[in-house]
């Protein structure tokens, strides 16, 4: 545990989680295979980087379900989206015990994305998720979504972190735009599945009123937390 980086205020940053259930034998059995350093911030470089290569990105299996959106089911998978790898990161995180939240906000790729609008029917890719950690007494912001495979077949360098500056993507390689932020939703505790449902609805109503179930693309979801 990396008690030096916690304090009264970041404690609610570190509580396990039914979503972030960091304590089960299939994530212990992950947090192993993290190389472990003395120093607090070559630490949080190791799980950063161990989530990020650990799985290929896959955006075309998105599954908002509470029982499958958990890190012991993410951790059993060879391939995950960015929101599943944000949220096994932010587990890791806290069981070495650096405070750390989920971000999430809206983006628009440039790069590779043609076939993933032709499920999504918009530009926008709603509730990208991303990582806020606090280290040395501030946060800074991580994505681990982009494994190195993807990087190489999408043309754009690895991205890296460093523990103190934010890292959310790369905006531009050579002259194209790579990604941009449109909207920040902020920063959460645990995952907000009703705002999740209800942004992915309002962007993306075909995939909730015309499920998608194939070995191409799916999309799942809670009716539950529909609006």
């Amino acid at each position: 545990m990396n008690a030096q980086n916690r304090d009264l205020k970041q404690e609610e940053f570190l509580v396990e989680t039914s979503q972030m259930n960091y304590s089960s034998p299939e994530v212990r059995q992950f947090i192993q295979t993290i190389p472990v350093h003395s120093q607090p911030l070559s630490q949080a470089i190791a799980i950063y980087e161990t989530v990020r290569d650990s799985f290929l990105y896959d955006p075309y299996h998105l599954d908002l379900r509470p029982d499958f959106l958990k890190a012991s089911v993410i951790v059993l998978k060879k391939r995950a989206w960015c929101v599943e790898k944000a949220l096994l990161a932010c587990a890791c995180f806290r069981s070495f015990g650096f405070p750390a939240r989920l971000g999430f906000g809206i983006v628009k790729n440039h790069i590779g994305v043609d076939k993933l609008k032709i499920y999504l029917k918009r530009d926008e890719i709603v509730f990208h998720g991303y990582v806020e950690v606090y280290i040395d007494g501030k946060w800074s912001k991580c994505t681990p979504a982009f494994d190195p495979r993807i990087c190489k077949l999408s043309g754009v360098p690895l991205l890296e972190w460093n523990g103190k500056e934010d890292s959310l993507f790369q905006a531009f390689v050579e002259e194209s735009q790579f990604m941009e932020y449109l909207h920040f939703y902020g920063e959460f505790e645990d995952v907000p599945f009703e705002l999740m449902h209800a942004e992915m609805y309002r962007y993306y109503p075909d995939l909730f009123n015309h499920p998608v179930d194939t070995r191409a693309f799916s999309f799942h979801f809670d009716p539950v937390y529909l609006p």
